[in-house]
């Protein structure tokens, strides 16, 4: 209950900040709106790290009101963001998650976790691709940088925990790299705002 609060009440703030940014631009607020951009570009990144939270509608609300101007700027919050939730995945323990599958009963993932959690990096694949898995399953595990930049780009991905979420778990399983998952995400990102700034794409 207490994690539903939570994601309830930061999809009640990502609308209240997406609704703020709706500015004309004079004048006379010049100030104003540049401070808005950048309250917005903040709450952008930290509620887009976060799991199960909708922190994309900011940035959509940011392209939509001033177009290809703020492109680049939403490209960089996005790359940030995506990178800061892997980062936060990588200094979780993986106790803690054991713990928590243990406790809605998820018996099998929690010796899976435990499992993976003594084994470096590289036997942790092995570990997965073990026991022949369906053909699917083996080659996302492969190609796991190329799956992971589809998995971001996927429409429906919030059921996953959307980008953040999804993120957090990559980085939690121990199984990507830091430069290889940054370059992921920088390509993986780049298609709306690079639509945007380049093709016109208006919202």
């Amino acid at each position: 209950m207490l994690l539903i609060s939570l994601i309830g009440l930061a999809t009640l703030g990502a609308h209240e900040i997406r609704d703020a940014l709706d500015l004309q631009i004079r004048p006379d607020n010049e100030q104003q709106v540049h401070r808005g951009i950048m309250i917005g570009a903040v709450a952008y990144i930290g509620l887009l790290a976060m799991p199960f939270v909708p922190g994309a509608e900011i940035g959509i609300a940011l392209l939509a009101g001033f177009g290809a101007a703020i492109a680049p700027l939403i490209y960089v919050c996005t790359v940030t963001a995506m990178m800061l939730a892997f980062v936060v995945g990588r200094f979780l323990p993986m106790g803690g998650l054991e713990r928590l599958l243990r406790l809605v009963r998820m018996r099998r993932a929690a010796d899976l976790v435990a499992r993976a959690a003594t084994l470096p990096q590289e036997k942790r694949l092995e570990m997965l691709l073990e026991g022949q898995p369906p053909r699917l399953l083996r080659l996302a595990l492969r190609y796991r940088y190329l799956a992971l930049a589809i998995a971001l780009n996927t429409p429906g991905n919030s059921l996953l925990g959307g980008g953040g979420g999804i993120m957090m778990i990559a980085g939690l399983s121990g199984l990507f790299t830091p430069l290889a998952t940054f370059v992921s995400v920088v390509l993986a990102v780049a298609p709306v705002p690079f639509a945007v700034a380049f093709l016109g794409l208006r919202f």
